[in-house]
This record gives structure tokens, C-alpha cells and sequence, in this order.
């Protein structure tokens, strides 16, 4: 079987090459290409064993974890997904690479918390694995909000959810967990029980939508009721699963793991929709999806929030001059530095055209208007080399405050003001009432 390039391949190597995975296959035919296949496209070292006993035995002498494995579920000493069994409760990820079988089979052994299911001898069916163990890698650790009054269920439940490597997050009240949340931390799935000290789980889990939207992570309810139209009222209001108390722990954790693996997918999709075709970064929907749930935030935290758009002075002429060619390389230069300097802390993207907006997470006027003036320096200071001739570039730049609830419009309208002001100023300058201020006192 002929293995095709991957896309980005030197890059991930770069990234994958500190970890390990474990491949537990019997056919030399498949695990010769994959082992190949694995390590050329992703750089991880791959261990392979034919065997339960192998797998078992190499367990017995490692060294170090496995961030990983892929395994096919039927093998000469384990016909009966044991070797499925012994991963799972060693809390290694896996994801099961096996021969054709139903969907009702499928739904089952994702069901058990693993990260992929993925059938032998369909068409790609390699390359599909192998792309699988990419998203896999590069997902990183599970995090789940863990959120019940009682001191000892909470306890147990967070055992439970330790024991498969996850990464736990305590909350014994809804306030508290809905803080969590507020302070942007990624979080992969939320369990929650359905009657906290200072909230129903229900509640919780409307509060949550309200804040986070589509975005939202699963939320999973929990209750020692047996009233079913308990979980049909959860499951109607948005809950991802309902599960009865007192749990199984096999259940309770793959329950967990799948709307983890699933909400993994969907940020995946997202990102994907996201992104500005040309440059790679966040896109005019993006912002406009997210800014309001920023600025909701800190509103609510009593924190100061400021937005404002930024344009490639005179940009117009550069592409005239040197051609489209040129002026693309610009904006991914230009978009280069400023995801460099914003960061991962505020929200910035590509507006359309040659115009970036950035809405600054609690930072006032004053301290947005000192970033931008550097954001300016910075990108002025920038060489640019096209065609063996050196570019520099300047910008203008318009900030508004935000300092009460109105349309998310309304804000970018008043930047925009801003942002006009400064052409007409001249350019290469960031104009916000700040200026206006001081031109009035001088």
C-alpha cells in the first residue's frame, strides 16, 4: 500500500518527535507500512508488538508513557478486545485500527473512550489513520470541569477520571465552576451534578450556553434520582449525556472521554472555519462570533475592554506598484507580527482588505492605546524582503473604549471613526479619544 505525503510533514515532526507510540499489531504487512508511515510523517517513536503478551511485557520494563497507541482489536492470544482492556486501564489513549464491522460495534467501542475508530482495508484507510494519530498528538490533554457539592462524590468521581490520565478541575458550587469558565481556560467536557448547593445542574448548564454559545463545552449531568424525565428535561435543555448515580466506573469514564474526544473534533471544525484563507489567522466571522462573549466577560468582571482596527497605510499603491503577488506577502507579514505581538490573550483577526481588528481583553483605553502605540513602532520598524528589495510598511490605527452593553457593530463603528481620523491625520499614527483629550488640553 502506497502511503500518500502529508501536508505539513516537517512541522510535525518537529512536534511529535519526544513522544511515543505503541502499536499493537499482529499483521506484519500493516504494521510495517504504519510503523514507516508514523515515523515519517509525525516523528514519534513507534514500539510495536504482535502480541498481548508482548504489549504486557513491554509494560512490565518501560521507561517511560506512551502518549499514544493504535491497536487492532482481534490478535492471535487477545480475540476478545482484551488488549483494548488492559489499555484503557492503564489509562493509555488508543485508537482502534480493526477489520469492517457495524456501526452498532463502532458506537460501542467509542463509547469506551477511545479516540478514533478507523476500519482496515477502506480506501485511504491508512492515511486516515495516520491523519487520526496526528489530531490525537497534537490535542494534548484532556481537561474535564468536574463540578458536585458533595465533598465525597466529587472526591470519587475525580479518582475515577484521574485513573485515565484526565485533567481535573474542582468546583463544589456553580458560581464557582461558571468562573472557571469565565476566565477563558480550555475546558473539554464538564460534568456537573444536577442539584448543587447554589444551583440546579440545569441551571448551570443554561448559564453556560448563554456565556459560551455554540462553543460551549459538553456538559454531562449526574443524579442518585431514577426519575427519567430528570435526564429528558437535562437532555432537552442542551446536556450532552446523563448519567445515574451511583456510576459504573467503566461508563462514567468512557461517557467522559467520548463527549471529550467529540468536542476535540468540533473545535477542530471550527478552527478550520475560523481561519483567514490567506494568512492563517482568526477571520471577520470569527471576531464577530466571539467579541461579544469577550466583552460580555469583562463587563461582568468590571473590567476595562477597548477595541480597535488596524489598516496598512497607502496599501492600495503597493499592490499597484509591486503587484498582488507582493501585497499578499504583506498582509501574512503583517499578520505574522501582529499574532506574535496580541498573542493568545486578546482576540485579533483579519477584518477583510488590508484591516485587522483587535479587541483587548481588560485592558482600558490608556493601556490599549500604549499596545497599539508598540504594535505601530513594531510593524514600522519590519523589514519586508520581495524580490531582493527591501519593503517597510506603515499603519494607522483607531481605538474605541467599551464601557457599557450595545452591539458588537456599534464598537467596530467607533473605531472606525477613530481609525478615518487618523488617515486624515496623516497616517502612521493610533487615534482614540485619549488623543482628542490631550489635543484639547494643549
Amino acid at each position: 500500500m502506497r502511503l500518500r505525503r502529508v501536508p505539513g510533514r516537517v512541522s510535525s515532526v518537529q512536534m511529535h518527535r519526544d513522544k511515543r507510540l505503541l502499536l499493537i499489531e499482529d499483521s506484519r504487512m500493516f504494521a510495517t507500512a504504519l510503523k514507516h508511515g508514523l515515523e515519517l510523517t509525525h516523528g514519534v517513536s513507534v514500539t510495536h508488538c504482535a502480541s498481548l503478551k508482548a504489549v504486557k511485557a513491554e509494560f512490565s520494563d518501560m521507561a517511560e508513557e506512551f502518549s499514544l497507541a493504535v491497536l487492532d482489536l482481534n490478535l492471535p492470544d487477545a480475540p476478545n478486545c482484551e488488549a483494548l482492556d488492559f489499555l484503557l486501564k492503564e489509562g493509555v489513549p488508543a485508537i482502534v485500527f480493526t477489520a469492517a464491522f457495524n456501526d452498532g460495534t463502532r458506537d460501542e467501542i467509542l463509547s469506551r473512550g477511545v479516540v478514533d475508530c478507523i476500519v482496515k482495508n477502506e480506501p485511504h484507510s491508512l492515511n486516515g489513520l495516520i491523519a487520526s494519530v496526528g489530531r490525537a498528538l497534537a490535542s494534548g490533554r484532556t481537561t474535564v470541569l468536574l463540578v458536585d457539592s458533595g465533598q465525597a462524590s466529587r472526591h470519587d468521581l475525580a479518582g475515577i477520571l484521574r485513573r485515565q490520565r484526565l485533567s481535573i478541575v474542582e468546583a463544589s458550587r456553580g458560581a464557582e465552576a461558571l468562573q472557571f469558565i469565565d476566565a477563558g481556560e480550555a475546558i473539554d467536557a464538564i460534568v456537573t451534578d444536577t442539584n448543587l448547593a447554589d444551583m440546579t445542574g440545569k441551571s448551570l448548564l443554561e448559564e453556560i450556553r448563554r456565556r459560551q454559545g455554540e462553543e460551549a463545552a459538553p456538559v454531562i449531568g449526574l443524579s442518585e434520582e431514577g426519575d427519567a424525565r430528570l435526564a429528558a428535561r437535562f437532555i432537552e435543555a442542551g446536556g450532552a449525556d446523563f448519567i445515574r448515580k451511583p456510576v459504573l466506573e467503566a461508563e462514567f469514564h468512557g461517557r467522559v472521554r467520548y463527549a471529550a474526544a467529540m468536542q476535540k473534533r468540533m473545535q477542530a471544525l471550527r478552527r478550520a472555519a475560523a481561519s483567514d484563507y490567506l494568512t492563517g489567522i482568526y477571520n471577520r466571522r470569527h471576531f464577530f462570533l466571539t467579541g461579544p462573549r469577550l466583552v460580555d466577560q469583562c463587563l461582568r468582571r468590571g473590567e476595562g475592554t477597548s477595541i480597535a482596527v488596524l489598516d496598512i497605510d497607502h496599501f492600495k499603491r503597493l499592490n499597484d506598484t509591486y503587484g498582488h503577488e507582493i501585497g499578499d506577502l504583506v498582509l501574512k507579514h503583517v499578520a505574522r507580527r501582529l499574532k506574535a505581538l496580541v498573542g493568545a490573550e486578546h482576540l485579533m483577526a483579519r477584518l477583510g482588505g488590508e484591516e485587522f481588528g483587535i479587541l483587548f481583553n481588560g485592558l482600558d483605553v490608556r493601556e490599549a492605546f500604549a499596545f497599539c502605540e508598540r504594535v505601530r513602532l513594531e510593524l514600522a520598524r519590519s523589514k519586508i524582503v520581495a524580490d531582493e528589495e527591501e519593503l517597510t510598511i506603515t499603519v494607522s490605527i483607531g481605538l474605541a473604549t467599551i464601557e457599557a452593553s450595545e452591539s458588537f457593530e456599534n464598537y467596530l463603528h467607533a473605531a472606525d471613526q477613530f481609525l478615518y481620523m487618523a488617515k486624515h491625520a496623516g497616517r502612521n499614527r493610533v487615534m482614540s479619544e485619549l488623543t482628542l483629550l490631550d489635543a484639547l488640553v494643549s
